[in-house]
């Protein structure tokens, strides 16, 4: 029996001239192949420009996970393993639970582990010099190329449905001001999930389409037996670079401009807006607090604040923090001082944690969780799961869930608006119209 977990020897090294298709296509070929084990994982940056770089290029594959830990406590014991290649998983929204004395007892129709890791048989890694393959290298690169890349199929979605209704939604934006009002929160995050039931849905394909409705830095595919995250998230939460621990939060966000005039505009709009700055300064200090509970003294700084950057569909407002690490301070060590991530809960997050439980009415799950890798180095890269549809193959049941922060000066038209720009590229690829 091949070992699942070998030796790492020398990666097998494929300049990219000698890759007999262009690059799309091999991608295309190379997430086909990976789809059929058991679990895979898959980094994309989209070729993006982004402070601090987005991520890296990587696609992981295993058919016989070791024991992967299911709690921040069995993922300590995993990580202090050894191990030669990387490490790649999730965290969900719901290890909240484990970190705070909170529950979750919504709908939940994918029913993720709480979390996941897997140290890959193979791995394929983009490099300047070209495509390197390390672990089980054997066959790779034929099996890879061997099928054709299947035609692509319209997933057959012409609704979705939310799981709130839109006066649900109003409702609750208006009992989150008088909750702010009350002094309960400053802020909080509010989201809402649509979904549509007994799906036949091609996972790679409606991904891919994905990515190029909205490329984005920190996208990722990832497979758990019979579930699927599709991820074109542009969020940033945490990475860790020898002792420098970075941290993005975005809030605000404004439509593009249809054209180059008024994309200007909706920028200077967005620069000048109030209520989006006065969302990204608290989330700002919540995520200096979170930091400074493993950083060393004097070390927790923010070189930028409010900066602007376009996507696809919006300019978002982003915000960098950034600590150095203390000695002895590990990935779940900081898991356990900034996890869930400011930017999807509120301030004080507690509390915000509690509401979000009362006002919404799904489990998030993935959704504000968090997609990442670990290198043999220690150093790592996790995202915010946002802009994501989520497929359960089994059962059809597929879903991707948008929100928005909530402050006193929220007005709940605008804010509902904002979720469904948020959902566009994801309606856009599904070829859905929301059913209210």
């Amino acid at each position: 029996m091949t070992n699942p977990h070998p030796t790492p020897g020398p990666p097998h090294l494929v300049p990219y001239a000698a890759l007999p298709c262009p690059a799309a296509e091999f991608r295309a070929r190379a997430l086909h192949w990976a789809a059929q084990y058991a679990c895979c994982a898959y980094y994309e940056p989209n070729g993006a420009e982004y402070p601090h770089g987005p991520f890296q290029p990587l696609l992981a594959v295993t058919n016989a996970p070791d024991a992967a830990p299911t709690t921040l406590a069995g993922l300590e014991t995993w990580l202090a393993r050894p191990a030669g290649g990387p490490r790649c998983g999730f965290v969900t929204y719901d290890v909240k639970n484990e970190v705070e004395a909170l529950t979750s007892g919504h709908f939940d129709g994918l029913q993720w582990p709480a979390l996941h890791f897997f140290t890959p048989e193979t791995w394929l890694c983009w490099t300047a010099e070209g495509l390197e393959i390390h672990g089980n290298t054997t066959d790779v690169l034929a099996a890879i190329l061997a099928p054709a890349v299947p035609p692509a199929a319209g997933p057959g979605v012409a609704t979705v449905r939310p799981r709130l209704p839109k006066n649900n939604y109003l409702a609750a934006v208006e009992a989150v001001r008088e909750d702010i009002l009350d002094g309960e929160v400053y802020e909080l995050n509010l989201c809402q999930e649509f979904y549509a039931e007994a799906v036949k849905l091609e996972p790679v394909g409606t991904f891919l389409r994905l990515l190029a409705a909205s490329p984005t830095p920190f996208a990722g595919f990832y497979k758990w037996h019979d579930r699927y995250l599709l991820c074109a998230s542009p969020e940033r939460f945490l990475q860790q670079t020898g002792s420098q621990l970075i941290s993005q939060p975005i809030k605000g966000t404004i439509r593009r401009g249809a054209t180059p005039a008024d994309d200007e505009r909706q920028r200077q709009r967005l620069r000048a807006d109030e209520k989006e700055q006065a969302e990204n300064l608290m989330i700002v200090d919540l995520v200096r607090n979170d930091l400074a509970r493993v950083a060393q003294t004097g070390t927790v700084q923010v070189p930028e604040l409010f900066g602007l950057y376009p996507f696809r569909h919006v300019w978002q407002m982003i915000s960098t923090v950034q600590a150095t690490v203390r000695p002895g301070i590990g990935l779940v060590d900081i898991l356990r001082a900034t996890f869930p991530m400011g930017s999807m809960t509120g301030a004080p997050k507690i509390r915000a944690m509690q509401l979000i439980e009362q006002y919404e009415r799904t489990k998030r799950g993935l959704y504000s969780g968090s997609l990442g890798y670990v290198l043999p180095s220690g150093d790592f890269d996790f995202n915010v799961v946002i802009r994501s549809l989520q497929y359960r193959a089994d059962t059809g049941y597929l879903s991707f869930q948008v929100g928005s922060a909530i402050t006193y000066d929220s007005d709940p038209h605008r804010e509902y608006d904002e979720c469904l720009l948020k959902a566009q590229a994801m309606l856009e690829v599904l070829g859905a119209t929301v059913n209210e």
